[in-house]
């Protein structure tokens, strides 16, 4: 009996044994599969975070890798040079209560515009209304399809005048649905308009209908008569707001070293193109069939409302285009050396080289942007009028003189703004004596010493120095221009 249960004590040791085995196997197999599991987990998590921060990392170089590039120095790049342009501070937001949003789309050419976004600039603030970045002029006589962005910078407009007036690229979404669906106001505002016309006219309707249209915006403002916060805002915009995109710039200080590597220059502003004498009716030294052509032109063009014009009598008026024969005289007169440089602001000249011959003779140094620069420089310009005239803008502000022959938009802003600068040299031509001594010395009845002398001593006060704004109260057009004569803004500069 005892054998047995020995035996049998010793199998069922046997067994214990073996089943406590099989259990510290499964026992480390589970442990080792949990490890395992862990491992993989871990590698997962870590995996999962590395490619985020790869992300994060790729999104801010994406930002601030090609300024930290700028900045480092390089072996191309002096360590001393940066080619980075200097980091506006701008103010804070201007906070209040909006009382609706202004659409504008400006009308004519490049400064007609500049000088109708200021004015609305001004207005906007005044009547704590959103304004809408202005459209630009695409349906005048030169076809320009620049968008506002195409020629100014947009984002500086936008910064630099926070704290006047809010300004928005496009009209949020839910009135831009409104707009479509014909729910807006649209109208002309009444041209040299006070303030208090906007106050009474306009804000009423901005407050019922939320948005509102205007659709011409030049000469809407009075020159005079405004508070000096509003004058001086006019200028805020013009001066420091309205800055040209980077390529506009860059382009216009290449033009102005070329011709500074040279010695002083003189810039002409010769309006002497097809569009302004067929608008003016102004055809002195014309043939038969250039009359005819510029003639057509006019009574052809719906906008231009003046149809039946007497050459003659506007010219005697001094209401013309001093002509290239006309303006090479003038300039000899005024004792401008021969020799000087001559950049010639304009586009193309009516009647071309034919026209330009005596000019050229008096001047031999006639230069002009498309003479200065490669094609592939204006590539990018042509066709784009406005663009173009903000180049010679730049470099009219720049001159040693500034010679307008026609007393229009460009040489009234480039005038204001030039005497903002310092009062720099600009020859303002009195053509209504200018015309009458050229007839006397053509007919010779005066000779040359005498006609220099009556031009020199016609214009002795003419040269963009200090002076005071005519006012005439019940006539504004007949009022200086105020962006040729920003007196509110200049009392620095005196």
């Amino acid at each position: 009996m005892c054998k047995v249960e020995n035996n049998r004590d010793g199998k069922w040791d046997v067994k214990l044994n073996i089943l406590g085995e099989d259990r510290m196997q499964e026992t480390k197999l589970l442990k080792a599969s949990h490890a395992k599991m862990k491992l993989w987990i871990l590698r997962a998590i870590t995996t999962l975070l590395l490619w985020t921060c790869i992300i994060q990392l790729v999104a801010i170089g994406e930002v601030w890798g090609p300024r930290l590039l700028q900045s480092w120095p390089s072996c191309s790049t002096s360590p001393n040079v940066s080619f980075m342009q200097p980091k506006s501070h701008f103010p804070p937001k201007r906070v209040y209560k909006n009382n609706g949003y202004l659409v504008v789309s400006c009308n004519g050419g490049l400064n007609q515009m500049r000088a109708a976004i200021c004015d609305m600039v001004s207005i906007a603030s005044y009547l704590n209304v959103t304004l809408i970045v202005p459209e630009l002029d695409k349906t005048s006589f030169w076809q320009d399809p620049s968008d506002f962005q195409d020629i100014f910078d947009v984002n500086h407009f936008i910064s630099s005048l926070r704290d006047e007036v809010r300004i928005l690229k496009e009209l949020p979404p839910r009135l831009k649905r409104r707009v479509e669906l014909g729910n807006f106001y649209e109208l002309s505002p009444v041209s040299w308009s006070n303030i208090s016309y906007y106050n009474h006219q306009i804000l009423p309707l901005l407050k019922k209908h939320k948005v509102v249209h205007l659709n011409k915006t030049d000469a809407r403002l009075a020159n005079n008569g405004l508070p000096v916060e509003i004058q001086k805002l006019r200028c805020k915009v013009n001066f420091n707001s309205l800055r040209f995109t980077a390529g506009i710039e860059e382009l216009g200080r290449k033009v102005v070293k070329m011709l500074r590597e040279k010695g002083p220059f003189l810039v002409l502003h010769l309006r002497y193109e097809m569009d302004m004498l067929s608008f003016s009716g102004c055809t002195q030294g014309c043939n038969t069939e250039e009359v005819h052509e510029l003639t057509s032109m006019r009574y052809a063009n719906p906008w231009w409302k003046e149809k039946v014009i007497d050459p003659d009598l506007k010219r005697k008026e001094g209401l013309c285009p001093l002509t290239p024969e006309e303006t090479a005289l003038v300039l000899t007169a005024l004792g401008i050396d021969r020799n000087i440089q001559i950049y010639i602001a304009a586009g193309e000249i009516y009647g071309g080289e034919r026209r330009l011959r005596s000019l050229a003779e008096a001047f031999p140094n006639l230069v002009k942007k498309e003479t200065l620069l490669d094609s592939s420089d204006l590539k990018f310009f042509r066709n784009h009028s406005s663009q173009m005239a903000a180049l010679d803008y730049l470099v009219s502000l720049e001159s040693d003189v500034f010679v307008p022959t026609y007393d229009g938009n460009m040489a009234k802003v480039v005038e204001g703004h030039r005497r903002y600068m310092g009062f720099k040299k600009t020859v303002l031509l009195n053509k209504r004596v200018l015309v009458g001594l050229i007839d006397q010395f053509n007919e010779r009845s005066l000779s040359w010493d005498e006609f220099s002398l009556h031009v020199k001593e016609a214009h002795v006060n003419r040269m963009g120095s200090p002076k005071g704004r005519v006012m005439i109260s019940d006539k504004p057009k007949e009022e200086d221009y105020y962006y040729a004569n920003p007196q509110e803004c200049l009392g620095a500069s005196e």
